[in-house]
Protein backbone atom coordinates (compact mmCIF):
# COMPACT_ATOMS: atom_id res chain seq x y z
CA UNK A 1 0.00 0.00 0.00
CA UNK A 2 2.84 2.47 0.64
CA UNK A 3 4.92 3.11 -2.71
CA UNK A 4 7.30 5.51 -0.49
CA UNK A 5 9.71 4.74 2.42
CA UNK A 6 11.37 7.14 4.31
CA UNK A 7 15.30 7.02 4.69
CA UNK A 8 17.28 4.25 4.34
CA UNK A 9 16.02 1.96 7.44
CA UNK A 10 12.60 1.84 5.17
CA UNK A 11 10.33 3.60 8.25
CA UNK A 12 6.43 3.83 6.77
CA UNK A 13 5.87 7.53 6.14
CA UNK A 14 3.33 9.91 8.14
CA UNK A 15 0.71 11.43 5.98
CA UNK A 16 1.54 15.38 6.11
CA UNK A 17 -0.01 18.00 3.57
CA UNK A 18 -0.90 14.87 0.88
CA UNK A 19 2.44 13.73 1.05
CA UNK A 20 4.15 11.31 2.83
CA UNK A 21 7.30 11.89 4.88
CA UNK A 22 9.45 10.96 7.85
CA UNK A 23 10.80 12.60 10.60
CA UNK A 24 12.84 15.86 10.58
CA UNK A 25 15.43 14.28 12.36
CA UNK A 26 15.16 10.76 10.38
CA UNK A 27 15.00 8.84 13.90
CA UNK A 28 12.60 6.21 13.61
CA UNK A 29 10.76 3.17 16.06
CA UNK A 30 10.54 -0.05 15.87
CA UNK A 31 7.40 -1.88 16.01
CA UNK A 32 7.91 -5.41 16.92
CA UNK A 33 5.43 -7.88 17.12
CA UNK A 34 3.47 -9.23 20.22
CA UNK A 35 2.89 -12.48 18.72
CA UNK A 36 6.56 -13.38 17.56
CA UNK A 37 8.85 -10.26 18.35
CA UNK A 38 9.01 -10.27 14.52
CA UNK A 39 9.80 -6.28 12.97
CA UNK A 40 6.26 -5.05 11.97
CA UNK A 41 7.22 -1.73 10.72
CA UNK A 42 9.53 1.08 11.40
CA UNK A 43 7.16 4.65 12.43
CA UNK A 44 8.89 8.29 12.02
CA UNK A 45 9.56 9.54 15.58
CA UNK A 46 8.28 12.67 14.82
CA UNK A 47 9.73 16.01 16.74
CA UNK A 48 7.66 19.21 17.71
CA UNK A 49 8.66 21.05 14.42
CA UNK A 50 7.04 18.45 12.41
CA UNK A 51 3.57 18.68 15.21
CA UNK A 52 3.95 22.31 14.15
CA UNK A 53 3.62 21.29 10.52
CA UNK A 54 1.16 19.11 10.43
CA UNK A 55 -0.79 21.39 12.29
CA UNK A 56 -0.35 24.30 9.87
CA UNK A 57 -1.23 22.37 6.80
CA UNK A 58 -4.59 21.12 8.71
CA UNK A 59 -5.36 24.92 9.29
CA UNK A 60 -4.32 25.88 5.44
CA UNK A 61 -6.70 23.00 4.41
CA UNK A 62 -9.50 24.31 6.76
CA UNK A 63 -11.27 26.89 4.87
CA UNK A 64 -11.71 24.74 1.56
CA UNK A 65 -13.35 21.77 3.27
CA UNK A 66 -15.15 23.61 5.63
CA UNK A 67 -16.64 25.24 2.56
CA UNK A 68 -17.02 21.84 0.73
CA UNK A 69 -20.48 20.78 0.05
CA UNK A 70 -21.31 17.48 2.53
CA UNK A 71 -21.76 15.12 -0.27
CA UNK A 72 -18.74 15.75 -1.64
CA UNK A 73 -17.31 14.95 1.90
CA UNK A 74 -20.03 11.86 1.90
CA UNK A 75 -18.26 10.77 -1.76
CA UNK A 76 -15.12 10.42 0.00
CA UNK A 77 -16.23 8.40 2.67
CA UNK A 78 -17.92 5.79 0.23
CA UNK A 79 -14.83 5.72 -2.21
CA UNK A 80 -12.88 5.13 1.37
CA UNK A 81 -15.34 2.44 2.43
CA UNK A 82 -15.08 0.40 -0.58
CA UNK A 83 -11.29 0.45 -0.55
CA UNK A 84 -11.19 -0.85 3.44
CA UNK A 85 -13.36 -3.59 2.12
CA UNK A 86 -11.55 -4.24 -0.66
CA UNK A 87 -7.80 -4.10 1.55
CA UNK A 88 -9.94 -5.91 4.02
CA UNK A 89 -7.58 -9.29 4.30
CA UNK A 90 -4.57 -6.93 3.52
CA UNK A 91 -4.97 -4.48 6.31
CA UNK A 92 -6.29 -7.70 8.90
CA UNK A 93 -2.63 -9.33 8.27
CA UNK A 94 -0.94 -5.92 9.69
CA UNK A 95 -3.53 -5.83 12.46
CA UNK A 96 -2.84 -9.19 13.30
CA UNK A 97 0.76 -8.99 13.91
CA UNK A 98 1.01 -5.68 15.30
CA UNK A 99 -1.53 -5.99 18.12
CA UNK A 100 -2.05 -9.70 18.04
CA UNK A 101 -5.32 -9.76 17.07
CA UNK A 102 -7.12 -12.78 15.49
CA UNK A 103 -7.70 -13.04 11.90
CA UNK A 104 -11.80 -13.18 12.35
CA UNK A 105 -11.26 -9.97 14.41
CA UNK A 106 -9.15 -8.39 12.81
CA UNK A 107 -11.20 -8.85 9.31
CA UNK A 108 -14.51 -7.93 10.82
CA UNK A 109 -12.71 -4.57 12.66
CA UNK A 110 -11.85 -3.22 9.14
CA UNK A 111 -15.97 -3.80 7.82
CA UNK A 112 -16.79 -2.56 10.28
CA UNK A 113 -14.97 0.47 9.96
CA UNK A 114 -16.20 0.77 6.08
CA UNK A 115 -19.51 0.18 7.68
CA UNK A 116 -18.88 3.12 9.85
CA UNK A 117 -17.79 5.65 7.05
CA UNK A 118 -20.71 4.62 4.86
CA UNK A 119 -23.28 5.51 8.21
CA UNK A 120 -21.42 8.57 9.01
CA UNK A 121 -21.64 9.68 5.44
CA UNK A 122 -25.40 8.97 5.28
CA UNK A 123 -25.92 10.87 9.01
CA UNK A 124 -23.66 14.09 7.48
CA UNK A 125 -26.25 14.09 4.76
CA UNK A 126 -28.87 14.52 7.09
CA UNK A 127 -27.36 17.16 8.84
CA UNK A 128 -29.80 20.36 8.65
CA UNK A 129 -30.15 24.10 10.29
CA UNK A 130 -33.04 24.84 11.70
CA UNK A 131 -34.83 28.44 11.95
CA UNK A 132 -36.44 29.72 15.17
CA UNK A 133 -39.18 31.98 15.24
CA UNK A 134 -38.71 35.34 17.88
CA UNK A 135 -42.23 35.25 18.85
CA UNK A 136 -41.61 31.59 20.68
CA UNK A 137 -40.81 33.53 23.65
CA UNK A 138 -42.63 36.59 25.66
CA UNK A 139 -41.81 39.60 24.25
CA UNK A 140 -40.17 38.15 21.13
CA UNK A 141 -41.54 39.32 17.31
CA UNK A 142 -42.28 37.38 14.44
CA UNK A 143 -40.22 40.48 12.84
CA UNK A 144 -37.08 38.58 14.20
CA UNK A 145 -35.75 34.97 13.16
CA UNK A 146 -32.86 32.96 14.04
CA UNK A 147 -31.48 30.67 11.38
CA UNK A 148 -29.27 28.17 13.24
CA UNK A 149 -26.22 25.93 11.56
CA UNK A 150 -23.34 23.73 12.45
CA UNK A 151 -20.48 24.91 12.06
CA UNK A 152 -17.11 23.05 12.34
CA UNK A 153 -14.90 23.55 15.00
CA UNK A 154 -11.04 23.67 13.69
CA UNK A 155 -8.48 21.13 14.13
CA UNK A 156 -9.80 18.28 15.79
CA UNK A 157 -6.46 16.21 17.29
CA UNK A 158 -7.65 12.44 17.20
CA UNK A 159 -5.55 9.97 19.49
CA UNK A 160 -6.96 6.57 19.02
CA UNK A 161 -5.36 3.46 20.86
CA UNK A 162 -3.82 0.65 20.71
CA UNK A 163 -6.84 -1.81 20.74
CA UNK A 164 -8.39 -0.91 17.49
CA UNK A 165 -6.34 1.21 15.76
CA UNK A 166 -8.61 1.31 12.70
CA UNK A 167 -11.79 1.25 14.10
CA UNK A 168 -11.35 3.81 16.63
CA UNK A 169 -9.45 6.28 14.67
CA UNK A 170 -12.23 6.53 12.23
CA UNK A 171 -14.83 6.77 14.59
CA UNK A 172 -12.78 9.93 15.68
CA UNK A 173 -11.57 11.04 12.18
CA UNK A 174 -15.52 10.09 10.32
CA UNK A 175 -17.25 12.36 12.56
CA UNK A 176 -14.97 15.03 12.58
CA UNK A 177 -14.54 15.38 8.12
CA UNK A 178 -18.04 15.37 8.01
CA UNK A 179 -18.45 17.81 9.97
CA UNK A 180 -16.26 20.40 7.82
CA UNK A 181 -13.47 20.05 10.45
CA UNK A 182 -9.84 18.76 9.52
CA UNK A 183 -7.63 16.25 11.64
CA UNK A 184 -4.40 15.54 13.08
CA UNK A 185 -4.59 11.93 13.82
CA UNK A 186 -1.83 10.82 16.47
CA UNK A 187 -1.91 6.28 16.68
CA UNK A 188 -0.81 4.81 20.14
CA UNK A 189 2.48 3.55 18.58
CA UNK A 190 1.80 0.06 18.82
CA UNK A 191 -0.90 0.05 16.26
CA UNK A 192 0.44 3.10 14.18
CA UNK A 193 1.48 0.51 11.37
CA UNK A 194 -2.24 -0.21 11.31
CA UNK A 195 -3.48 3.23 11.49
CA UNK A 196 -1.09 4.66 8.78
CA UNK A 197 -2.49 2.16 6.12
CA UNK A 198 -5.99 3.79 7.41
CA UNK A 199 -4.88 7.16 6.27
CA UNK A 200 -3.08 5.71 3.37
CA UNK A 201 -6.75 4.44 2.06
CA UNK A 202 -8.08 7.80 3.40
CA UNK A 203 -6.01 9.48 0.82
CA UNK A 204 -6.65 7.13 -1.98
CA UNK A 205 -10.51 7.73 -1.78
CA UNK A 206 -9.50 11.48 -2.60
CA UNK A 207 -9.26 13.81 0.63
CA UNK A 208 -7.94 16.67 -0.16
CA UNK A 209 -4.30 17.65 1.24
CA UNK A 210 -3.80 18.61 4.61
CA UNK A 211 -7.51 17.56 5.71
CA UNK A 212 -5.98 14.55 7.15
CA UNK A 213 -2.45 14.62 8.49
CA UNK A 214 -0.35 12.28 10.70
CA UNK A 215 2.28 12.38 13.20
CA UNK A 216 3.84 9.33 15.26
CA UNK A 217 6.01 9.11 17.68
CA UNK A 218 6.97 8.92 21.82
CA UNK A 219 4.18 10.35 23.71
CA UNK A 220 7.19 11.64 26.07
CA UNK A 221 8.68 13.86 23.14
CA UNK A 222 5.38 15.16 21.92
CA UNK A 223 2.18 13.91 23.70
CA UNK A 224 1.97 17.22 26.27
CA UNK A 225 2.99 19.31 23.07
CA UNK A 226 -0.02 18.08 20.95
CA UNK A 227 -2.39 18.65 23.74
CA UNK A 228 -1.33 22.18 24.75
CA UNK A 229 -0.49 23.19 21.21
CA UNK A 230 -2.45 26.43 20.46
CA UNK A 231 -3.99 25.07 17.00
CA UNK A 232 -6.12 22.10 18.36
CA UNK A 233 -9.79 23.20 18.75
CA UNK A 234 -10.56 19.70 20.20
CA UNK A 235 -9.26 16.97 21.43
CA UNK A 236 -11.10 13.14 21.42
CA UNK A 237 -8.88 10.74 22.81
CA UNK A 238 -9.36 6.80 23.64
CA UNK A 239 -6.68 5.29 26.16
CA UNK A 240 -6.33 4.77 30.14
CA UNK A 241 -7.76 6.58 32.78
CA UNK A 242 -4.15 7.83 33.69
CA UNK A 243 -3.29 9.83 30.54
CA UNK A 244 -7.30 10.85 30.10
CA UNK A 245 -7.20 12.83 33.92
CA UNK A 246 -3.54 13.71 32.11
CA UNK A 247 -4.62 15.43 28.78
CA UNK A 248 -8.13 17.04 30.77
CA UNK A 249 -5.58 18.75 33.45
CA UNK A 250 -3.20 20.31 30.53
CA UNK A 251 -6.10 20.65 27.63
CA UNK A 252 -7.47 23.74 29.84
CA UNK A 253 -10.08 25.49 28.03
CA UNK A 254 -10.31 23.00 24.66
CA UNK A 255 -12.94 20.76 24.89
CA UNK A 256 -12.48 17.36 25.06
CA UNK A 257 -13.69 13.78 24.47
CA UNK A 258 -12.39 10.93 26.83
CA UNK A 259 -13.12 7.43 26.34
CA UNK A 260 -10.84 5.94 29.39
CA UNK A 261 -11.21 2.79 31.40
CA UNK A 262 -13.67 0.38 32.96
CA UNK A 263 -14.83 -2.30 35.50
CA UNK A 264 -17.90 -3.42 33.99
CA UNK A 265 -19.68 -6.17 36.32
CA UNK A 266 -22.52 -8.46 35.32
CA UNK A 267 -25.21 -8.67 37.97
CA UNK A 268 -26.49 -12.16 37.79
CA UNK A 269 -30.01 -12.23 39.37
CA UNK A 270 -31.57 -15.74 40.43
CA UNK A 271 -33.86 -16.13 37.65
CA UNK A 272 -31.55 -15.36 34.81
CA UNK A 273 -31.12 -18.13 32.47
CA UNK A 274 -28.32 -19.49 33.60
CA UNK A 275 -26.46 -20.54 30.25
CA UNK A 276 -27.43 -17.29 28.63
CA UNK A 277 -25.48 -15.62 31.15
CA UNK A 278 -22.25 -17.90 30.72
CA UNK A 279 -22.22 -17.42 27.15
CA UNK A 280 -22.37 -13.54 27.00
CA UNK A 281 -19.70 -13.94 30.01
CA UNK A 282 -17.22 -15.10 28.38
CA UNK A 283 -17.57 -14.02 25.16
CA UNK A 284 -17.67 -10.67 27.31
CA UNK A 285 -14.83 -10.90 29.49
CA UNK A 286 -12.28 -13.15 27.07
CA UNK A 287 -12.89 -12.29 23.44
CA UNK A 288 -9.15 -10.39 22.10
CA UNK A 289 -7.83 -11.58 25.72
CA UNK A 290 -9.83 -8.80 27.65
CA UNK A 291 -7.89 -6.41 25.90
CA UNK A 292 -11.30 -3.69 25.56
CA UNK A 293 -12.72 -0.90 27.92
CA UNK A 294 -15.95 -2.60 27.38
CA UNK A 295 -15.04 -6.40 28.52
CA UNK A 296 -16.66 -8.16 31.24
CA UNK A 297 -14.31 -7.29 34.11
CA UNK A 298 -16.36 -8.81 37.46
CA UNK A 299 -19.48 -10.67 38.06
CA UNK A 300 -21.59 -9.95 41.02
CA UNK A 301 -24.13 -12.40 42.11
CA UNK A 302 -25.24 -14.22 45.38
CA UNK A 303 -24.17 -17.63 46.70
CA UNK A 304 -26.62 -19.82 45.24
CA UNK A 305 -25.95 -17.98 42.00
CA UNK A 306 -22.37 -18.24 41.66
CA UNK A 307 -22.63 -21.51 42.61
CA UNK A 308 -24.75 -22.60 39.47
CA UNK A 309 -22.94 -19.98 37.24
CA UNK A 310 -19.25 -21.42 37.97
CA UNK A 311 -19.47 -25.13 36.06
CA UNK A 312 -20.93 -23.19 33.44
CA UNK A 313 -18.06 -20.63 33.14
CA UNK A 314 -15.81 -23.20 33.60
CA UNK A 315 -17.41 -25.59 30.76
CA UNK A 316 -17.01 -22.27 28.49
CA UNK A 317 -13.65 -21.18 28.85
CA UNK A 318 -12.06 -24.62 28.58
CA UNK A 319 -13.35 -24.36 25.21
CA UNK A 320 -11.55 -20.97 24.30
CA UNK A 321 -8.85 -21.31 21.90
CA UNK A 322 -5.26 -20.29 23.38
CA UNK A 323 -2.13 -19.27 21.74
CA UNK A 324 -1.11 -17.55 18.35
CA UNK A 325 -3.75 -14.89 16.31
CA UNK A 326 -3.04 -16.63 13.10
CA UNK A 327 -4.74 -19.23 14.23
CA UNK A 328 -7.40 -17.33 15.66
CA UNK A 329 -6.88 -18.08 19.32
CA UNK A 330 -9.04 -15.66 21.13
CA UNK A 331 -6.63 -15.77 24.11
CA UNK A 332 -3.66 -14.10 22.57
CA UNK A 333 -0.07 -12.30 23.70
CA UNK A 334 -1.29 -9.06 25.60
CA UNK A 335 0.21 -5.90 24.07
CA UNK A 336 3.12 -6.25 25.94
CA UNK A 337 5.50 -7.32 29.08
CA UNK A 338 4.29 -4.50 31.28
CA UNK A 339 0.61 -5.40 30.41
CA UNK A 340 1.78 -8.86 31.34
CA UNK A 341 3.49 -8.13 34.11
CA UNK A 342 0.13 -5.68 35.77
CA UNK A 343 -2.18 -8.85 35.06
CA UNK A 344 -0.14 -11.13 36.65
CA UNK A 345 0.33 -8.63 40.24
CA UNK A 346 -3.56 -8.96 40.23
CA UNK A 347 -4.51 -12.36 40.36
CA UNK A 348 -0.88 -12.81 43.05
CA UNK A 349 -2.64 -10.31 45.33
CA UNK A 350 -6.04 -11.83 44.64
CA UNK A 351 -4.65 -15.07 45.81
CA UNK A 352 -2.52 -13.92 48.52
CA UNK A 353 -5.63 -12.41 49.80
CA UNK A 354 -7.46 -15.94 49.87
CA UNK A 355 -9.25 -15.78 46.17
CA UNK A 356 -9.52 -19.38 44.35
CA UNK A 357 -8.35 -19.66 41.17
CA UNK A 358 -10.22 -22.26 39.45
CA UNK A 359 -8.36 -22.06 36.03
CA UNK A 360 -6.00 -20.74 34.61
CA UNK A 361 -3.56 -18.45 35.95
CA UNK A 362 -0.56 -19.02 34.23
CA UNK A 363 1.63 -17.14 32.26
CA UNK A 364 3.78 -17.85 29.03
CA UNK A 365 5.58 -14.83 28.07
CA UNK A 366 3.22 -12.05 27.53
CA UNK A 367 0.47 -14.42 27.00
CA UNK A 368 -1.81 -14.96 30.46
CA UNK A 369 -4.15 -17.93 30.61
CA UNK A 370 -7.70 -17.47 30.76
CA UNK A 371 -8.34 -16.90 34.28
CA UNK A 372 -11.40 -17.21 37.01
CA UNK A 373 -10.91 -15.95 39.83
CA UNK A 374 -13.48 -17.02 42.61
CA UNK A 375 -14.16 -15.79 46.17
CA UNK A 376 -12.94 -12.47 45.04
CA UNK A 377 -13.57 -9.76 48.27
CA UNK A 378 -13.54 -5.74 48.31
CA UNK A 379 -10.18 -5.94 49.69
CA UNK A 380 -8.43 -7.14 46.66
CA UNK A 381 -6.95 -4.98 43.94
CA UNK A 382 -8.88 -7.38 41.39
CA UNK A 383 -12.10 -5.96 42.43
CA UNK A 384 -11.33 -2.51 41.48
CA UNK A 385 -8.44 -2.55 39.21
CA UNK A 386 -9.24 -2.76 35.59
CA UNK A 387 -7.00 -5.54 34.26
CA UNK A 388 -7.01 -5.26 30.12
CA UNK A 389 -6.68 -9.01 30.13
CA UNK A 390 -7.93 -12.44 30.46
CA UNK A 391 -8.97 -12.60 33.91
CA UNK A 392 -12.50 -12.37 35.48
CA UNK A 393 -13.31 -12.10 39.24
CA UNK A 394 -16.20 -13.83 40.90
CA UNK A 395 -17.51 -10.94 43.72
CA UNK A 396 -20.05 -13.43 46.10
CA UNK A 397 -22.97 -10.50 47.43
CA UNK A 398 -25.37 -11.13 49.91
CA UNK A 399 -28.36 -9.29 47.86
CA UNK A 400 -29.03 -7.45 44.47
CA UNK A 401 -28.76 -3.79 46.62
CA UNK A 402 -25.21 -5.44 47.93
CA UNK A 403 -24.35 -6.48 44.15
CA UNK A 404 -25.48 -2.46 43.22
CA UNK A 405 -23.82 -0.58 45.87
CA UNK A 406 -20.43 -2.37 44.34
CA UNK A 407 -20.70 -1.89 41.57
CA UNK A 408 -21.44 1.73 41.91
CA UNK A 409 -18.41 2.04 44.63
CA UNK A 410 -16.02 2.05 41.41
CA UNK A 411 -14.05 5.05 40.40
CA UNK A 412 -15.32 3.86 36.84
CA UNK A 413 -18.91 3.75 35.08
CA UNK A 414 -18.74 2.65 31.45
CA UNK A 415 -21.46 0.23 31.42
CA UNK A 416 -22.90 -2.67 33.96
CA UNK A 417 -24.88 -5.68 32.60
CA UNK A 418 -27.96 -7.18 34.10
CA UNK A 419 -29.24 -10.69 33.59
CA UNK A 420 -33.18 -11.44 34.74
CA UNK A 421 -35.88 -12.44 33.21
CA UNK A 422 -37.82 -9.83 35.32
CA UNK A 423 -38.37 -6.70 33.55
CA UNK A 424 -39.61 -4.82 36.75
CA UNK A 425 -35.94 -5.82 38.07
CA UNK A 426 -34.13 -5.09 35.02
CA UNK A 427 -35.39 -1.03 35.13
CA UNK A 428 -35.07 -0.66 38.83
CA UNK A 429 -31.76 -1.83 39.29
CA UNK A 430 -30.62 -0.28 35.55
CA UNK A 431 -32.11 3.17 36.86
CA UNK A 432 -29.17 2.63 39.84
CA UNK A 433 -26.60 1.83 38.27
CA UNK A 434 -23.92 4.85 37.77
CA UNK A 435 -22.42 4.26 34.20
CA UNK A 436 -23.25 5.12 30.58
CA UNK A 437 -24.85 2.33 29.57
CA UNK A 438 -26.86 -0.57 31.39
CA UNK A 439 -26.83 -3.89 29.24
CA UNK A 440 -30.29 -5.70 29.79
CA UNK A 441 -29.08 -9.70 29.17
CA UNK A 442 -26.30 -9.11 26.85
CA UNK A 443 -22.70 -8.77 27.69
CA UNK A 444 -21.29 -5.36 27.85
CA UNK A 445 -20.06 -3.56 24.41
CA UNK A 446 -19.54 -0.88 22.10
CA UNK A 447 -22.17 -0.38 19.66
CA UNK A 448 -23.90 -0.57 17.09
CA UNK A 449 -22.00 2.56 16.42
CA UNK A 450 -25.04 5.09 16.20
CA UNK A 451 -26.26 4.20 19.59
CA UNK A 452 -24.68 6.62 22.33
CA UNK A 453 -21.45 5.18 23.83
CA UNK A 454 -20.04 7.24 26.85
CA UNK A 455 -18.66 6.43 29.91
CA UNK A 456 -19.40 8.85 33.45
CA UNK A 457 -16.52 9.35 36.21
CA UNK A 458 -13.51 7.91 35.66
CA UNK A 459 -14.71 6.28 32.28
CA UNK A 460 -14.95 9.83 30.21
CA UNK A 461 -16.29 12.68 29.45
CA UNK A 462 -18.29 13.02 26.19
CA UNK A 463 -20.71 11.08 23.79
CA UNK A 464 -20.20 8.83 21.01
CA UNK A 465 -22.15 7.24 18.54
CA UNK A 466 -22.00 9.09 14.77
CA UNK A 467 -24.70 11.68 15.50
CA UNK A 468 -23.57 12.54 19.08
CA UNK A 469 -19.69 12.43 17.99
CA UNK A 470 -20.74 14.49 14.97
CA UNK A 471 -22.60 17.30 17.19
CA UNK A 472 -19.91 17.22 19.75
CA UNK A 473 -17.24 18.42 16.49
CA UNK A 474 -19.17 21.11 15.61
CA UNK A 475 -21.06 24.06 16.84
CA UNK A 476 -24.38 26.17 16.42
CA UNK A 477 -23.74 29.22 14.50
CA UNK A 478 -27.45 31.17 14.77
CA UNK A 479 -27.57 33.99 11.95
CA UNK A 480 -30.38 36.51 13.38
CA UNK A 481 -32.73 38.07 10.68
CA UNK A 482 -34.65 41.13 11.60
CA UNK A 483 -37.41 41.62 9.12
CA UNK A 484 -38.49 45.04 10.00
CA UNK A 485 -35.06 47.01 9.49
CA UNK A 486 -33.28 46.63 6.26
CA UNK A 487 -30.84 48.34 3.92
CA UNK A 488 -31.55 51.38 2.31
CA UNK A 489 -30.39 52.55 -1.15
CA UNK A 490 -29.35 55.52 -1.69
Amino acid sequence: MFENTCGANGAICNLLDGQWIGAAGGDTIDILSPVDGSLVGRVPAMTRADVDRALAGTKQALAGWAEAPIHERAAVFYRAADLLEARADEIARVLTMEIAKDEKSAVFEVRRTADFLRYTADAGKSMAGEAIGGDNFPGGSKHKISYVSRVPLGTVLAISPFNYPVNLSVSKIAPALIGGNTVLLKPATQGAVSALHLAAVMQAAGLPAGVLNTVTGRGGDIGDYLVTHPGVNFINFTGSTQVGRRIAGLARMVPLMLELGGKDAAIVLPDADMDFAADNIVSGAYAYAGQRCTAVKRILAENHVADKLVPRLLTRIAALKVGDPRDNATIVPLIDAKAADFVAGLINDAVQKGAKVLTGGGRHGNLIEPTLVDFVTPDMRLAWEEPFGPVLPILRVKNVQEAIDIANRSEYGLQSSVFTNSIHDAFGIAAQLEVGTVQINNKTERGPDHFPFLGVKASGMGTQGVKYAIEAMTRPKAVVFNLDGGAHGA
